[in-house]
């Protein structure tokens, strides 16, 4: 009997086309058992920055063995590789594009496997723009349902994968400069500056022409008022309490900002 395993989705192809729907149905004819999670299919259209921050922050709350599929390809077609990577806690699927990269700065990499093996595909003629459907969705339900990663093609250098290019936050003599790397559901900004900067200390963001002072909670400042805080996620994020920081503040991704650390 084929064991029951979690297998997470991630995309950026919303709920408004049956793209989704159509994985999940690839995924059932291979394994209907298999437990199927959506992480969300909400990233922004093309946004693979977005997905590896979702990929990074949701990856450790899952069981040893997980799955995890994420298909934000804006390379789909082009000779960007297919890849599968085995790490300590589970297994990641898609584009060697980056996506991954957030997970694997904090995991080793034990294997990796460009896809190349069509036995495991839905097809020998895969869509030019649904590798989602035709090659990502059947491999992650094979590798949920058993069939080791070395056989779903030609190993691969760990060293040789994509890494997407996120500015490292920096020390300075008055603090820490990093940038948003990420803009959630509710229009907080998310920083790339983690929370042990600030853990214990006084302290303000600075960004633009703007002052935003740090403290524990949204309800610690008027509605409508800007804040910094250490969001679930554990990086400084700016929020407006019941607001949308994004459209008050016109900050995008990307945006640099410092932390001020009060002497």
């Amino acid at each position: 009997m084929i064991q029951s395993k979690i297998l997470t989705l991630l995309s950026d192809f919303g709920d408004h086309d049956v793209y989704v729907g159509v994985m999940k149905g690839v995924i059932a004819q291979i394994n209907p058992n298999l437990t199927l999670i959506d992480l969300t299919h909400q990233i922004p259209p093309q946004n693979i920055a977005a997905a590896r921050f979702c990929l990074m922050n949701a990856y450790n709350y899952f069981p040893k063995g997980t799955v995890h599929l994420a298909v934000v390809d804006p390379g789909v077609g082009s000779q960007r590789r297919a890849i599968a990577l085995k790490l300590e806690q589970g297994y990641l699927v898609g584009p060697d594009n980056g996506i991954f990269s957030g997970i694997t700065s904090k995991n080793q990499i034990l294997a990796a496997v460009e896809l190349t093996n069509l036995n495991f595909w839905s097809t020998s003629q895969p869509s030019s723009t649904f590798h989602g459907r035709d090659i990502f969705a059947p491999v992650a339900a094979h590798l949920a349902s058993g069939v080791n990663l070395q056989e779903l093609g030609r190993e691969i250098n760990p060293e040789t994968l994509v890494k997407l290019d996120i500015a490292e936050c920096r020390e300075t003599t008055n603090g820490v400069v990093g940038c948003i790397q990420y803009i959630d559901h509710f229009g907080n900004l998310v920083s790339n500056i983690p929370a042990s900067y600030v853990k214990d200390k006084s302290w303000c963001v600075q960004m633009k022409d703007l002052s935003i002072p740090g403290y524990a909670a949204y309800s610690d400042v008027q509605i409508g008022e800007a804040l910094a805080l250490v969001g679930s996620h554990g990086w400084v994020e700016i929020a407006i309490n019941s607001g949308n920081a994004e459209i008050q503040l016109q900050i995008n991704w990307q945006d640099e900002l410092e932390v001020i650390i009060a002497a």
